[in-house]
This record gives structure tokens, sequence and C-alpha cells, in this order.
């Protein structure tokens, strides 16, 4: 998903000739051309435009210093001047590219040069565009940390994101636990206006109805029981910078209306106090549930989730991203390697075979864990399917599989399948022996000769 930018078509048309400037329009427009027209340079409203057209005769012979002021007004729009033919004039407009414009035009304008300089124009404006967002996009990336990926679903993740983090809008960010929604809501921040101002972040699921609103409006001294000093609350500290609320589903119905009110008036009163404390807050609020179900419900409030949700961003589950968790576990290696000093471990095909398998209830959270407790349980420089978690080697409802790489020698594999087979079914033999198709006795003697051991109620092979 990508928000569109409306001013990369349209063009404004700045002409000294009333006459000029509407005969131009017109051409335009009849190639399907947003066109507006102006009589006077408004620097204010020049953002608003992909491409502006206009006279020279309107910069009063100091094009240098008047084209310099427009860049800086609208740095990505582009300019294409008019001018009287003339010498002088076709210099002047020669050094005016030199300066930032795009291109000249020599009136009287060719009605046929004119809409293919044009589209030329927006299209470099369309690229410049483009490559802004690409930037802000991959130095996105750089400050997610641990949500990495290239699938589509977290690409669009990236753009939406990159694309909202240098405006005030109010975000509101969904998706199941251990998705990164912190994440996510910090790399926002660090590519916002307000990175330089304090990032600050509140459970409203973790603190009761009471605790949750003090903490979040402050309160003055002795406004309750235990209140023998004044403390701000998380909008004042936030104050310029950007106040993160997780698990804004969790609010009280008392604690929204409050909660609304601070939104829209921008100003509040601590607990026992008088005084009106006016904030410039950028909210963004992160749920792992349905709120549209919840306002359908009852439980939240519909004027509410319309001023969280201006921008909604849904961080997808990791079963939704699969191809993106070998990726995920290569950057988990290097930072646990980095950390302990140690050459990074790696993970076979297999056992990668068997973490893409598996559903992730825990998301990225989870995958991190277990990445974090197999480099410290596993000697061996390869983590194979062996050392995994016994969920791990399970394919939906299908049974355990197990993984053995190709090369294995035949009498190892029929270890392996032995050993898994009675750690299955907890060590009972006579099962164990009719699955594998072999007598009771026949699986006494290769337990034997295996050195297969109990212990805690699983089978072991002991080692020679």
């Amino acid at each position: 998903m990508t928000i569109p930018d409306p001013a990369s078509d349209r063009v404004l048309v700045l002409d000294s000739d009333e006459a000029d400037g509407r005969r131009t329009a017109e051409w335009l427009e009849a190639r399907k051309l947003s066109v507006e027209i102006a009589a006077d340079l408004r620097p204010s409203v020049l953002s608003r435009y992909g491409l502006i057209i206009v006279d020279m005769d309107l910069l009063h012979g100091e094009w240098s210093r008047h084209l310099s002021s427009l860049k800086q007004a609208a740095p990505e729009t582009e300019f294409i001047l008019t001018t009287q033919a003339g010498e002088g004039s076709v210099e002047a407009a020669v050094a005016a590219m030199r300066e930032g414009a795009f291109d000249y035009l020599v009136k009287p304008l060719d009605p046929n040069r004119l809409p293919v300089l044009v589209h030329k124009a927006l299209e470099r404006r369309r690229l410049s565009g483009e490559n802004r967002s690409l930037r802000q996009r991959l130095s996105l990336k750089d400050e997610y940390g641990k949500v990495i990926g290239k699938s589509r679903l977290i690409t669009e993740v990236y753009e939406i994101a990159s694309q909202v983090a240098d405006t005030s809008a109010t975000a509101l960010l969904t998706g199941d636990s251990g998705t990164g929604k912190e994440l996510v809501a910090k790399a926002i921040h660090q590519r916002s206006r307000r990175r330089d101002r304090p990032f600050v972040s509140i459970n409203c699921g973790a603190l009761p109805e009471g605790l949750l609103e003090s903490e979040l409006f402050g309160f003055e001294r002795g406004a309750f029981t235990g209140a023998i000093d004044a403390k701000p609350g998380r909008f004042e500290l936030a104050d310029g910078g950007t106040l993160f609320l997780d698990e804004v589903g969790e609010m009280s119905p008392k604690t929204q209306v409050e909660f609304l009110r601070v939104l829209q008036e921008r100003e509040f009163r601590r607990l026992g106090g008088d005084k009106l404390v006016r904030v410039d807050v950028r909210i963004i609020a992160a749920t792992n549930k349905d709120l549209l179900q919840e306002v359908e419900a009852g439980r939240f409030r519909q004027d509410l989730y319309y001023r969280l949700a201006v921008v909604p961003i849904h961080l997808p589950a990791l079963r939704e991203r699969k191809e993106d968790i070998p990726l995920l576990v290569d950057a988990f290696l290097q930072e646990f390697a980095s950390m302990s000093k140690k050459p990074a471990k790696r993970f076979s095909r297999e056992a990668m075979e068997a973490l893409s398998h598996y559903d992730w209830p825990g998301n990225i959270r989870e995958l991190r864990n277990v990445v974090e407790r197999l480099t410290v349980t596993v000697y061996a420089g390869t983590i194979r399917p062996e050392h995994l978690p016994r969920e791990m080697v399970q394919e939906g409802g299908r049974g355990r599989q197990i993984f053995i790489e190709l090369g294995t020698p035949l009498r190892k594999v029929e270890e392996i399948v032995i050993r898994r087979t009675l750690e299955e079914l907890t060590d009972h033999r006579q099962k164990a022996a009719t699955i594998l198709g072999i007598s009771p006795r026949a699986l006494h003697y290769k337990i034997a000769r295996y050195g297969v051991r109990r212990k805690r109620g699983e089978a072991v092979l002991s080692k020679p």
C-alpha cells in the first residue's frame, strides 16, 4: 500500500498575461492534466503542485533570488520558465536552469512542445518522490531493529510508516502480540520531526483504571492517599515528542472519555489540580484486539476509535510472512554472536525448514527467544532438527516429522528414528515396535545396540 501524493500530477500556471495563462491551461487540460491558474506567487501553496509554469516577467528581473526562495518553499516541485524571445531573456532562462529550473519555453508557446516538456517534468517529479520514499523506507528499515524482512506484507508496513513518519497524524498499530508494534512506533518517532524530543510509552493493559489515569495525566500533591509530591504524567513527559499507548483497547470507559478529551483539546488537568496543562504530543496507539468489534460490542468508543485510526498500520503475524524467517534468524544469530563475542552459529537446511513449518503463535518475540535459547544450549556450530523444541518439528496436524540430512549413514538413520519414536511415545516400547514394524524383541536388541537409556520419561541415546 502506498499513500498517494496528490501534488505529483497537479500543474500551476503563473503568467503575467491572463490570456496566455488561460491558453496554456486549456492546452494542458486537453491532455487530461489537472491545471490551475494564478496571477501571483504565493510560496505557502507551491508545494501543492508537481509542476509550476511561471512567467519570468513575474520575477521582476530578480529571477535568481526568487527561484531560490521558490525551490526552498517547494523543494520537490519542478519549475518551467516562460520568457519572451530575445538574447537577454533566453540567457537568463538558461542560467535559471542552473539554479534548479527544469527547463524554459520561449513565447509564444509551442502547443506541441509544451505537453511533452510538461510530462517530462512531472515524470521527474514522480521519480524524485519515489526515490525519496525509497530512501525513507531504507532508513526506516535500519531503524526497525528486529522487524526485518523483504516480504510484501512487511514492505507495505515500511511504506506506510515511512510516509506517515514526518507528519503529526495519529497512527493505530494493530497486530498479534509479539509482531513488533513498539519497534515500529519507535521507528516512526525516529523518522519524524520530533526525533529529538521524548518517546514515552505506557501499557494501558498493565495498570488498573485509577493508576492509569494518574500515570497519563499526573497528579498534584495530596490528590489521593500517598500522593506526597506532585508528579507529571506521561502526556507532560512526552510534550513535543511522541506518546505510545500499548494495549489501548484495555482502557476503561471512564479513561476513554478523559483520553478523548485530551486528544480533542490538547489540554488537561492533573488529578487534584485546577491548572490547565497544554501539550503538543503525537499519539501512536497499538492493540492486538479488533477495535471495530470492540466498538460494536460497546466496549470501546467509536469517536475515540476514529480519532486514533487516522492512519491504521497492520503488522502481519509471522505465520503470514514465513519467507522472512531465514532473514530474522540470521539477524538474531549475528546479534547473539556479537553479544557473546563468539562465532555465529548456523541452522541446517532441515532445521530452517522446521522453523518455517511452525506457526509461531508468539511471533517474532517467540522466534527470537528460541534462537537465543538454542545458541546457548547447543554447543555444536550447526543447529539441527534434533536440537529444536518438540513443537517445532511438527507440521499442522500431520504428526511429528524427523529431518535427516542427505548423506547420513544408514546406521545413524535407524538410531535417530528409534530414539525419536521412543521419545514421542514416552518410552512405550510395545507401541514403538508396532509403529516401526519390528518385533518387541528386535527393538530391545536395537535399544541395547544404540545405547538408548531413560531420562525423565524420555528415551535418550547414551554417548559412546
